[in-house]
């Protein structure tokens, strides 16, 4: 079996040691390696400090850190004021909690005996396990015990908020742990490069782009739905910066409860030469539980009936008799939609809105229209990336957040696009220019795809489940 440690628990587990990046080597798991003394010491005995991590049925992680050998030759104490105990999960939620060594209890920090796995403590903090424990069912009921608090500093957290009242684990792991300095972080997602060559690069794919050829489409419509204040009009304000080559406003941005945006507004980007690229990000007004867009609105919208600059009433959906609705086949459908989400607010945002989203994403399904999301404002929820926009991919805050937009809108990890938007700044920022080509760009392929989707159907003469 792999390690269950994802890169964010080493993260944390890191920041708890302190002392510079650590790298983290799998030793011993009871799963693989059998849960008895002898093994544990076979394969843990002498490595240096090692972090020890228990996983229970109920979803908590927690374990312990020894900055010293294991040795099963000396029944003895190690003394160290480095030794603790920590918290990673409590009944699957996060709960980061480090426990250290309580003064005066250095002496008793960890203990060696060959009979026994992994010890914390004097009167047994965390007492793993003695003899072999056989596996009963999913789960391995270590018998030891783990009376926190006795040469630990609990912080008040009680015994069973920690290991939810049981020693019943489905893994404990054992990890040597190790100093390296020369320790790149891995990225959840992979690039070819970073730098002012990619930048160009991607600008000219960007500007090359055309809608396929057999199809009556002078450009292609890429429709931004969202909450309000998620940041569609941020989004189009910051491509349109990269091209014009400096801060601009055209959209209309900020964080008013209800939606700034009252319409629905084509935008065009427009270059210095005067040209602009064959594709329109298409504004429109915030999602709301109980007004914006609706679902015959939005039903309409991607359908092409609803003509540009169109503003909605609030009080009144539109219908196929208002002066301005668009009848007949149009050219100005929706070719991929942009769900554009906060992911400071992730966490938060109604279940009304969310259901009112996935009833948009029903209407796209029909009519096979490809759906993505912008996740928007991921300096908020990383600092990392606050300092440096290009570690959006070494962010494990930010991958976790691109996890939860996946399950929220029940979508594929590849197709959540993190950016940063421009909002405060007054000059551009290579880091926040390539995060945001590298999501218009996957943005036009998926626009691509479908177009060669709809030239099948009509080689084929297939129709969609809508037009069925």
């Amino acid at each position: 079996m792999g390690e269950r440690l994802t890169n964010k628990d080493i993260d944390q587990l890191e920041k708890f040691i302190g002392t510079g990046p650590k790298s983290f080597e799998l030793l011993y798991a009871i799963s693989r390696d059998g849960c008895e003394p002898k093994k544990f010491h076979e394969k843990c005995d002498e490595q240096g400090p090692t972090v020890t991590v228990l996983y229970n049925e109920n979803g908590s992680v927690y374990g312990g850190y020894n900055p010293s050998n294991w040795n099963s030759s000396r029944n003895a104490y190690n003394a160290s004021n480095e030794a603790f105990l920590f918290q990673l999960y409590f009944s699957g939620k996060e709960k980061f909690m480090k426990f250290p060594v309580k003064p005066g209890q250095s002496c008793y920090a960890t203990y060696n005996n060959t009979s026994y796995g992994p010890i914390f403590g004097s009167g047994n903090d965390l007492h793993t396990f003695n003899g072999t424990i056989n596996r009963s069912g999913t789960s391995f009921p270590l018998n030891g015990c783990a009376s926190f608090g006795n040469s630990y500093d609990m912080q008040n957290v009680k015994d069973d908020d920690i290991h939810n009242g049981n020693l019943n684990v489905i893994e404990l792991e054992v990890y040597k742990v190790t100093y390296d300095e020369n320790k790149v972080r891995k990225p959840w997602r992979n690039i070819d490069s970073w730098d002012a060559k990619e930048l160009k690069r991607l600008k000219e794919a960007i500007l090359a782009f055309k809608p396929t050829p057999d199809l009556s489409f002078s450009e292609a419509r890429v429709a931004m739905i969202g909450p309000v204040g998620a940041g569609k009009s941020s989004f189009f304000n910051t491509i349109d910066s990269i091209f014009r080559e400096r801060i601009t406003r055209r959209a209309c941005s900020g964080s008013a409860e209800q939606s700034i945006t009252a319409g629905y507004v084509p935008y065009s980007i427009r270059l210095n030469s005067g040209d602009s690229p064959k594709f329109i990000l298409c504004d429109t007004p915030g999602v709301e539980e109980s007004a914006g867009l609706d679902v015959n609105d939005c039903s309409y919208l991607l359908d092409g009936h609803i003509q540009n600059f169109h503003l909605f009433n609030q009080e009144e959906t539109v219908t196929p008799k208002d002066d301005q609705f668009e009848t007949g086949p149009t050219q100005d459908r929706i070719h991929c939609v942009v769900i554009v989400l906060d992911a400071t607010t992730l966490d938060v945002v109604s279940d009304k809105i969310i259901e009112k989203i996935k009833k948009f994403q029903r209407l796209m399904n029909e009519r096979e229209i490809p759906q993505l999301i912008i996740l928007t404002k991921i300096d908020k929820i990383c600092k990392d990336v606050e300092r440096d926009v290009s570690f959006t991919y070494k962010s494990w805050a930010v991958e976790e957040h691109v996890e939860k937009a996946s399950q929220l809108l029940g979508l594929r990890r590849s197709n959540i696009l993190p950016v940063k938007n421009y909002e405060e700044e007054t000059k551009l920022d290579i880091n926040v220019n390539i995060l945001a080509l590298l999501a218009l760009s996957q943005i036009l392929d998926t626009v691509e795809d479908y177009m060669h989707n709809l030239l099948d159907r009509q080689k084929f003469g297939q129709m969609t489940l809508k037009e069925k």
